[in-house]
């Protein structure tokens, strides 16, 4: 599994967003900039700021890819519940596809409110609400629940993405703006299919078997050709300020 390759993919869903808060957020008058969870750089890569970028992650492999796609950026290896950076650090903090992987969201999110300067801005780019998932036509519906399986078995919420808003609210963030992201997650071309189904084989291992993953990719490359499949997960954003 190349994750770089799946973590643009994803920056590709949010890019418009991203523009379009980062601008709210003032980033080009930002001198201080932190990306928790920065993973290989795929956002970083694209965070164009006169700013001091850094970037957060447990991953050291993660972080090695990380240097070379955002040379720019200040890396550190280091746990979101922890965050080790004095209080008031930056004026932007923010995380992409983060907050359900960690075991405790709020407190991850109390750590990104600690860190950012009074006035400055916290953002959560996009949390999944995988409960809330439509996969059609109805053979296919099993996708989605295996898949959120899998998501709970390596240690994730699916469902976080619904209660993002309140974790914003609980750790004293003021809300300025949340909701779901519109037109996250449409495929766009053959390879974005490969690859959404490389993401899924490697999910649905030990939950499906072999030949149960090869009926459901073939079911669902005739339903896209026939113009009938439908694949929606919602994924939520949150932009507020400490």
């Amino acid at each position: 599994m190349n994750w770089h390759s799946r973590y643009s993919q994803q920056a590709g869903w949010t890019r418009e967003l991203r523009g379009y808060l980062f601008a709210k957020a003032g980033l080009d008058k930002a001198q201080h900039v932190l990306e928790v969870g920065c993973g290989t750089g795929a956002i970083l890569a694209e965070v164009h700021s006169p700013a001091s970028l850094h970037g957060l992650d447990l991953g050291p492999a993660a972080l090695i890819q990380c240097k070379l796609h955002a040379p720019a950026a200040s890396l550190t290896r280091g746990d979101a519940l922890a965050l080790p950076y004095s209080d008031g650090s930056f004026d932007i903090v923010f995380c992409h596809f983060l907050l359900l992987w960690v075991s405790n969201p709020l407190q991850a999110v109390s750590e990104m409110k600690r860190v950012t300067c009074r006035g400055g801005s916290i953002l959560a780019l996009a949390e999944p609400d995988y409960s809330a998932g439509v996969n059609k036509p109805d053979e296919l519906a099993m996708l989605g629940q295996w898949q959120a399986e899998s998501l709970r078995r390596q240690g994730a919420d699916p469902s976080f993405g619904a209660r993002l808003a309140e974790t914003f609210y609980q750790a004293g963030i003021r809300l300025i703006e949340t909701g779901p992201i519109q037109g996250a997650e449409k495929m766009r071309s053959a390879d974005e299919w490969e690859q959404e189904w490389a993401v899924l084989e490697s999910d649905l291992t030990g939950i499906a078997s072999v030949e149960e993953i090869r009926k459901l990719k073939a079911l669902d490359q005739k339903a896209r050709a026939e113009g009938q499949r439908v694949l929606h997960v919602p994924t939520y954003f949150a932009w507020g300020t400490s």
